[in-house]
């Protein structure tokens, strides 16, 4: 299969299951009123205890000025910070998880739907496949972040030598150290961006063995990791894909700075201009999964038996999709 098919067939999905658009909308209005309930309430009593006055607070350094003396609040009122912090902590790790399960629901409506071009959007679907992926998911990302942690590890060790090497070549040559400070820091950037985009393609193609193949998130990562060795433009697929959204955020965010030079209107029409961004900006996350996805299902699913199990069969008309690996 070629880039432009799998990019046609990634947005003809998407496009197929618009819905999914809506539902990560209400994922962030739930998100917004939990971090509301569980965060903002909590903080404020903290506030008001504190005797903190938010009226004419602008910025952090009218907070900075009513806290005269922190450490006798912290003495003092150590419990309702802890409270307020574990408060936020938990709203962090349900957010997270109820992002998994919207992620497992959205990664299930689009694999079955490219398995089966005939299969129609609904909610009890979009519900099985978020509860029969959310286990896999959570103990695939489990297993993404600590290869993550590693890799900030490594990274930091290398950025470490690197400093030490450069300070060492300071104290004998000014041009040497310069010469070895560009270089060096040059192949960390490299280095550090291998390994960003790499592990990104890894999970995200790693989802795509998990869905298709139904097998553990060790497995899938293993076989992600097999699957874009033996293809290694699926990769680069996956970097255009990435660098092509980078490319629209970024210019999303040019724009919406427009809106500041425009007195009174600009601030009117810069929070529906915002909305129309999240749902572009969601849009295209959706279709880089769709995509992917198609890519790997043309050039690994089709090419062998599948698990019984882990995707509805596809009618007959579905076989005949042409791929090119």
């Amino acid at each position: 299969m070629s880039y432009i098919e799998a990019i046609k067939e990634g947005f003809r999905v998407v496009h197929k299951n618009w819905q999914l658009v809506l539902i990560q909308l209400g994922m962030v209005v739930i998100n917004f009123i939990g971090f509301f309930i569980i965060v903002g309430i909590p903080l404020a009593i903290a506030f008001i205890i504190f005797g903190i006055d938010l009226t004419g607070l602008s910025d952090i350094k009218d907070i900075l000025r009513t806290l005269k003396g922190p450490s006798e609040i912290i003495t003092r009122y150590f419990g309702l910070l802890l409270i307020v912090i574990l408060s936020f902590l938990f709203y962090i790790i349900a957010a997270a998880l109820f992002g998994m399960y919207v992620f497992g629901g959205s990664a299930g409506i689009i694999g079955k739907t490219i398995g089966d071009q005939t299969l129609r959007f609904s909610m009890h679907t979009f519900f099985h496949e978020a509860k029969r992926l959310f286990t896999k998911i959570l103990s695939f990302t489990a297993v993404i972040g600590v290869i993550l942690i590693l890799a900030a590890f490594v990274l930091g060790i290398l950025g470490g030598s690197i400093a030490a090497l450069v300070s060492f070549a300071k104290s004998q040559d000014s041009t040497l150290a310069l010469f070895f400070g560009t270089f060096l820091s040059l192949i960390l950037t490299i280095i550090a961006l291998s390994l960003i985009f790499g592990t990104l393609s890894v999970t995200l193609y790693g989802i795509a063995v998990l869905f298709f193949k139904g097998i553990g998130p060790i497995k899938s990562l293993r076989e992600a990791i097999h699957y874009l060795v033996r293809h290694p433009y699926a990769f680069w697929l996956y970097t255009i894909l990435l660098g092509g959204y980078v490319l629209a955020s970024f210019i999303l965010i040019l724009l919406s700075y427009s809106f500041h030079l425009i007195p009174v209107i600009g601030t009117i029409l810069s929070f529906p201009y915002q909305l129309i961004s999240y749902v572009f900006q969601t849009y295209l996350g959706l279709a880089i999964i769709a995509i992917t996805f198609t890519y790997y299902y043309a050039t690994e699913i089709q090419t062998e038996p599948m698990i019984e199990s882990s995707l509805p069969k596809a009618s007959t008309q579905d076989e005949t999709i042409t791929h090119d690996t």
